[in-house]
């Protein structure tokens, strides 16, 4: 037998009060009798009262509720980042709805589509990059979008990342000092990405110009961000004689490592590595890897927090944050 729904007008009739002083107690208004609040609290726990989040934003038209769209909710790099997001949301009673786009474009504008027409206040995005088709579907919404370690280069939405161009020159800079001429630089799209194109392209390009390196176009490769990915590219790296590496993803990462001890290359001694994310995988493999350190729980959190003021329409001094990063030398450079 199915569950009789309890709505409000039940709790009401049962406490012997009007719906209005139920919404009252729901909502945590402090105009209401003490006696009157025990009440009313009695009832809704025996009947197991639920408010309806739609239903109550029918009426104040919020309903306290986030959508966070994650292209791969399996990528340690994207939950560590909702992680902070969940903790902050909690803190300012909103609840989460995650939405998993599998890295598609399309599937991302239904994703988008299915949170809109569950009433979402705010929205988080994590995916890689931002098509046309989902700027539009941000302007139409009307709702507040934050980006999560996501890049916008026209600075429309607002967002929270580290200085990706700064990183990737840091880390590259640092390699060449070791005596590096051959620096590969593997990542995900370049053409459709701008954390890669953009950013951390031209920290790349910046560091070997200041060493007074020529740019190489064979040491460039795009790939997807997957494991395999990874260990599939290593004999192309080593057919560039790449001896060193930048890979914009920890997963993508840890495949060119073991494709470099899959070929019995010594690591740090004959290639080095260095990852780009500080996700849990950098120190759970063997040797650790060396990585730019991004503050992701925070990213997460001051995701959020920038969301809660836009929701509120708080004054805000800055749409674009960026957070401090560092760099972790471990077993995967000398």
């Amino acid at each position: 037998m199915e569950k009789q729904t309890i709505t409000i007008y039940d709790v009401a009739r049962e406490a012997n009060v009007s719906m209005a002083t139920v919404s009252r107690v729901v909502n945590g208004n402090p105009n209401v009798k003490p006696t009157t609040r025990k009440k009313v609290l009695e009832v809704i726990d025996r009947l197991d009262y639920r408010p309806n989040a739609i239903a109550r934003g029918l009426a104040s038209k919020k309903t306290t509720t986030v959508g966070v769209i994650i292209p791969d909710v399996t990528n340690l790099y994207f939950s560590s980042l909702a992680r902070g997001i969940d903790d902050i949301a909690t803190m300012y009673k909103y609840n989460i709805i995650l939405a998993n786009s599998d890295q598609n474009d399309q599937k991302e504008v239904n994703v988008l589509n299915t949170l809109l027409a569950k009433q979402v206040d705010g929205l988080i995005y994590m995916g890689h990059k931002i098509t046309d088709e989902l700027r539009a579907e941000f302007s139409r919404s009307k709702i507040p979008v934050v980006l999560a370690g996501t890049v916008d280069p026209d600075e429309q939405v607002g967002s929270v990342n580290i200085d990706y161009e700064a990183a990737t020159e840091q880390v590259v800079s640092e390699l060449v000092a070791k005596g590096h001429q051959r620096i590969a630089f593997v990542s995900g799209s370049q053409t459709e990405e701008p954390i890669n194109s953009i950013y951390r392209m031209k920290g790349y390009k910046k560091a070997l110009a200041d060493a007074g390196i020529t740019f190489d176009e064979s040491l460039i490769f795009e790939t997807e961000y997957t494991f395999s990915a990874g260990e599939e590219i290593y004999s192309k790296l080593a057919e560039a004689s790449a001896t060193a590496v930048f890979v914009g993803d920890d997963e993508l990462a840890v495949g060119v490592l073991n494709g470099a001890l899959d070929h019995d290359v010594r690591v740090p001694e004959e290639f080095e590595l260095v990852t780009a994310n500080n996700s849990k995988l950098t120190e759970m493999v063997r040797p650790k890897m060396s990585t730019i350190t991004q503050p992701l729980y925070d990213i997460g959190a001051v995701s959020m927090r920038l969301l809660t003021k836009l929701m509120n329409k708080e004054e805000v001094d800055e749409k674009t944050i960026i957070l401090p990063h560092n760099v972790a030398n471990r077993g995967t450079t000398k």
